[in-house]
Formats: structure tokens, C-alpha cells, sequence
């Protein structure tokens, strides 16, 4: 076999293949038993027909179709090994040449991983926000404790912000009770912003038994973005009563005996959450600075396919849950369709690149994926996409996807390299020791957000036994 490789882009070559009849011998032989198997020739045995017959009675061209078409995925694979290419995704395959007994000639198109330099990283100096806890945080802190302890008892007076009010709601667009626009027996508090707009100022000053009409858009269900006229009437209005902050409220609400302990563990949760915002803030502008560096060409049909991976699960699964269209969601978002299309494309790109980029420090480091760093990986994925450990397992298996997580794995390592080799400081001007956060977190750096093109839906496909997931790398 003789193969040729024709760079056609940074991104694109174009493989020319041809290959001496002789070769074809082991696929012309079970062309000819397959055929065997399914056809039924009178006076012949099933399975015993001689392959002259089959010339015959079907005509050499089937049997020369069936043969190169068990040939063609082998002999591809060899030229693509010959030429030392690491391609990404199907091929578009064009015979050229077919003499019977004589050769096979054809070509093959294929997106291929660019060659990437990747240069000295070391100076990367990026600026996080400092993490100090002041009083004022502690204190919102403990006031977000208190009010999950607050008590109510209705009350016969007007509503007020800060009251609980119990309603029953009825919303119609252009004069219609909508199917799902009717609630009833709603606990909604004033001023807490989780109902529709409009509704704080309909329901303040009523008292239980009154009613009051405003208008207000939809943000979900099956008129979303449509502007509704609702009712509302009220069932009660109740005060909420908030715990007294003592030594008495930190026994109730916590393990511990005083205030000023509750306080303490506060100022130490906070500490611990903002250093590992810290960290994570620290890895994405890293990254960002990383991919800034380096010149990497994006293959024009991995990007084609991202696109349309992104919008089609958006689209069919997270805006399907809401009971949202693209056009409700856009008019929410208020953007065009054109910005939006602008905003998935910016996404995309920064997805292949940063796959490009992190796997090819994988390669340059010589970085390994170990068995246990792979199951505290599986746990973690496992947990964020609600199934248990086993279930996720089974369907990675069953879906093929276990080169997925290990990659995924493999680039949280790349990153956790660059990032162990910049400088980071904090808005106060230190730097800041992200080994130390590390500690804290338990994890510096987050691997799924290296995740590969594509496969933002890989866990949902995961879930749906992953029937072709990971089409962005097939290396």
C-alpha cells in the first residue's frame, strides 16, 4: 500500500491511498463467505455456493463493493498511522480507482489535531481578589442563619414587606386562563423578589380576602416572555418573627454553646469559601492568559459541530426542563438571535482551543492519569450529574467514555502545572500560595471545566447510556 498525506490547512489533509489488488484478498474472501450466508443458489449447499457462481448469478461488482467496503476502515487507519496523524472525527471518503485485479486507489479528507508550540508559560502573572472576611460578612452571615429560623404567626392587619402572605394566583394572556397559570395556597414573602414582578406592590396593603390585578411577563411555563394580566388574592398575611442573637440562638442553630463560637465557625467557613473562589478565580485567568500565548487554528467543522452540540442540548434539554424556547429565553436574556449565535461561536472556539492547548501540555509534561485520581474524578462527575457512583460507572462504560474522564483528568493536571508556575497575587498586591488553598479545598484545580468540545453534554449522554459521545476527539 502507498499512501500520501496533502495538507489542504493547518487543520485539514487530504490522504491518497493505493493499494495492490493482492491486499484486498482476505476482504474478497469474506465478501464472498458473507454473501454465501445470505443468498441461496439452486443445487448448491447454503454456505457452499463457489465463488464463479456468485459472479455469476449476482455480478463481481457486488462482491467487489462488500470487499472494499470491510477494506476501506483498515486500510484508512493504516495510512492515518502512516502519515502520523492524529485525526479528529470521520473522514469523507472518495474512491478514485477501482480495477478488479488490479488496484484499489482512493481519498480521504480529514480534520486532524494542528500542531501547537506551546511556549514558556512561566511569566504568567494574573490578579485575583484578596479573601479577607470582614465583620459585615460574618454578620450577613448570621443573619442568613436567623432568618432559616424565623417563626411566623398570621396576623389580622394589611400586608407588609417582610410579611408571608398566602395566595392563590390566576394569570391570562389576551384574556385566557393559561392551563398552567393557576396557584393556589402560594407562600410568597414581600420583597423577596422569587415571584413575578409586580407582585409586591399588588399584594402590599391588602389584608387576608383581598384581591388585586397587575400585569406582569411570564418567566416560564407555556406563554414564557408574554406579557400576562394576574390575579392574586389573598389567603393570610403572617409576620415573621426572627430569633433573638444569643448565646440561646447558637445552641439551636448550631453545635455550639455561644455567639461568639457561631461566630467563629462563620469566619472560618467564609474564609474557606472565599479561597476557594480565590483559587478557581486564579485558574480561569491563568487559562485565559495561557490560551492568549498560543496560536491555535480551530478546524472549521469540530467548530460547526460544537456549535450545533451546545445549541441543540440548550435548546432540547435545559430550556425543554424549563418549559422555555430559544425565542422565550432570548427575549429573557434580552438578545438578538445573531448575538446569541456570536456569544456560542466566542464559546466554542475557547472550548477546542483550550482542549488543544491542555492536551498538548499533557503530551509535553508526559502527565499520567492514575486509577485513583480517575475515581475521585468519577465520583465528582457522578455527584454533579445527581445518578450514584455505580450508575455513572455503568453507563461511562457502556458509552465508551472512560478516555473522556481521562482526558478530562489529564487536563486538570496540564492546568494545575501552568498555574503551579505563574505568579498570582491578590488585589492587595501579596502572592498568593495556592498550595495552601488547595488544602483547604481539597482541590486546586477543577477538571471538568477542561472538559473536551462536545461534551458539556457528555454527562447528560452519559445518563442516555452516551450513544456517540466524545465526536470532538477520536484519538
Amino acid at each position: 500500500m502507498k499512501s500520501a498525506v496533502e495538507t489542504l490547512n493547518p487543520t485539514r489533509v487530504r490522504l491518497t491511498v493505493e493499494v495492490p489488488f493482492e491486499e484486498l484478498k482476505d476482504s474478497l474472501d469474506a465478501a464472498y463467505k458473507k454473501i454465501n450466508q445470505q443468498v441461496t443458489v439452486p443445487g448448491f449447499r447454503k454456505g457452499k455456493i463457489p465463488a464463479r457462481v456468485i459472479d455469476q448469478r449476482f455480478g463481481r461488482g457486488a462482491v467487489l463493493e462488500e470487499a472494499v467496503n470491510d477494506a476501506l476502515p483498515k486500510l484508512y487507519q493504516s495510512a492515518v498511522e502512516e502519515g502520523e496523524l492524529t485525526p479528529l472525527g470521520q473522514p469523507e471518503v472518495d474512491i478514485t480507482d477501482l480495477k478488479d485485479n488490479e488496484l484499489l486507489s482512493f481519498t480521504a479528507e480529514v480534520d486532524i489535531r494542528p500542531e501547537i508550540e506551546i511556549p514558556d508559560y512561566s511569566g504568567i502573572e494574573v490578579t485575583v481578589e484578596a479573601t479577607e472576611v470582614s465583620d459585615d460578612d460574618i454578620d450577613k452571615s448570621v443573619e442568613q442563619l436567623r432568618e432559616r429560623f424565623a417563626s411566623t404567626s398570621v396576623v389580622e392587619r394589611a400586608a407588609a414587606e417582610g410579611d408571608v402572605v398566602k395566595v392563590d394566583l390566576e394569570a391570562k394572556v389576551d384574556g385566557e386562563v393559561l392551563e398552567d397559570g393557576v396557584a393556589q395556597g402560594v407562600d410568597y414573602t414581600i420583597g423577596s423578589g422569587e415571584l413575578l414582578e409586580g407582585i409586591d406592590a399588588a399584594v402590599t396593603g391588602l389584608e387576608a380576602g383581598g384581591s388585586a390585578t397587575f400585569t406582569s411577563e411570564l418567566k416560564g411555563g407555556s406563554a414564557a416572555g408574554s406579557e400576562a394580566e394576574v390575579k392574586v388574592d389573598v389567603q393570610t398575611v403572617s409576620a415573621r418573627e426572627l430569633p433573638e442573637l444569643d448565646d440561646d440562638f447558637a445552641q439551636l442553630a448550631s453545635e455550639f454553646d455561644t455567639l461568639e463560637e457561631l461566630r467563629g465557625d462563620s469566619r472560618k467557613r467564609l474564609e474557606t469559601s472565599k479561597k476557594y473562589e480565590q483559587a478557581t478565580e486564579a485558574q480561569e485567568k491563568v487559562l485565559d492568559a495561557l490560551i492568549e500565548l498560543v496560536e491555535v487554528p480551530v478546524p472549521e467543522k469540530l467548530l460547526a459541530d460544537e456549535i450545533n452540540t451546545r445549541k441543540h442540548n440548550l435548546v432540547n434539554h435545559q430550556l425543554a426542563q424549563m418549559g422555555l424556547d430559544l425565542a422565550a429565553y432570548l427575549r429573557m436574556q434580552e438578545k438578538t438571535e445573531e448575538e446569541f449565535d456570536a456569544e456560542l461561536k466566542e464559546q466554542a472556539e475557547k472550548g477546542i482551543r483550550t482542549q488543544f492547548v491542555l492536551d498538548e501540555l499533557v503530551n509535553k509534561e508526559k502527565l499520567n492519569v492514575s486509577q485513583e485520581e480517575l475515581t475521585e474524578h468519577l465520583m465528582r462527575r457522578a455527584q454533579s450529574s445527581g445518578m450514584s457512583p455505580d450508575q455513572f460507572a455503568q453507563a461511562i462504560v457502556e458509552g465508551g467514555q472512560v478516555p473522556m474522564l481521562v482526558g478530562e483528568v489529564a487536563r486538570g493536571k496540564a492546568l494545575a502545572v501552568v498555574v503551579e508556575a505563574a505568579t498570582v497575587k491578590d488585589t492587595n498586591g501579596d502572592v498568593v500560595d495556592l498550595e495552601d488553598d488547595e488544602d483547604e479545598t481539597g482541590e486546586t484545580v477543577d477538571a471538568e471545566s477542561t472538559e473536551e468540545p462536545a461534551e458539556a453534554a457528555a454527562e447528560e449522554k452519559a445518563d442516555e447510556k452516551a450513544d456517540d459521545a466524545e465526536k470532538a476527539d477520536k484519538s
